[in-house]
């Protein structure tokens, strides 16, 4: 790839391009799930091409949170189990894990859901249990990949409203690929086209 831009805390980004120009290559290099053969990944003041596996991990973990299409989470656990994990890889102390994790699901809507089981959720249930998810350790980012992807249009402008107040109310960075670029015109401040790897 070969794409150069800032991004200013509490700017709401779309990247949008057609398949393969790069979208989701650039959202796991800036999610640390990727790391670049060239240049450089500022993060605030930390360069992440010249993190370690474990300081990777801790970015993660602390500076963004990460929504995916398909939701990720884990079948087996509740709602509230879902979000809780990421509180226990934080330390967070057991009692204030499940009082959070709780606060969180109100905030997405779902107090009435935390006690079922992805399976037993609606894809837009699914989807903000994710975002509370992603917001358990109080990122500085959201990475959002096709956040709506598999959902109807309706379902999908619900989840976008989401992301659009938690980025005008929390002042909360959005970083978000799409190929609805009629959306992301919408609701985002800035807008990047991608094709080949590079900005169009």
């Amino acid at each position: 790839m070969n794409v150069n831009f800032e991004i200013s805390q509490g700017t709401y980004l779309s990247i949008v391009g057609k398949s393969g120009s790069g979208k989701s290559t650039l959202l796991n290099l800036v999610g640390g799930l990727d790391r670049p053969t060239s240049g450089k990944i500022q993060f605030d003041t930390r360069d992440l091409s010249s993190l370690n596996r474990y300081q990777l991990a801790l970015h993660r973990r602390y500076a963004v949170g990460m929504i995916f299409q398909s939701f990720n989470l884990i079948p087996s656990r509740t709602a509230i189990e879902n979000i809780i994990l990421p509180l226990t890889f934080a330390g967070i102390p057991r009692r204030q894990r499940k009082q959070k994790a709780a606060e969180l699901l109100s905030q997405v809507g779902l107090s009435g859901r935390m006690n079922h089981l992805p399976s037993e959720l609606s894809g837009g249930e699914a989807q903000r249990v994710a975002i509370a998810r992603a917001l358990a350790n109080e990122p500085r980012m959201i990475l959002a990949d096709e956040p709506t992807g598999n959902l109807d249009s309706s379902t999908s402008t619900d989840i976008i409203q989401l992301l659009v107040s938690l980025n005008k109310e929390k002042g909360l960075t959005i970083l978000m690929v799409t190929h609805d670029k009629e959306t992301a015109e919408a609701v985002s401040d800035r807008i990047i086209t991608l094709k080949d790897g590079g900005i169009e």
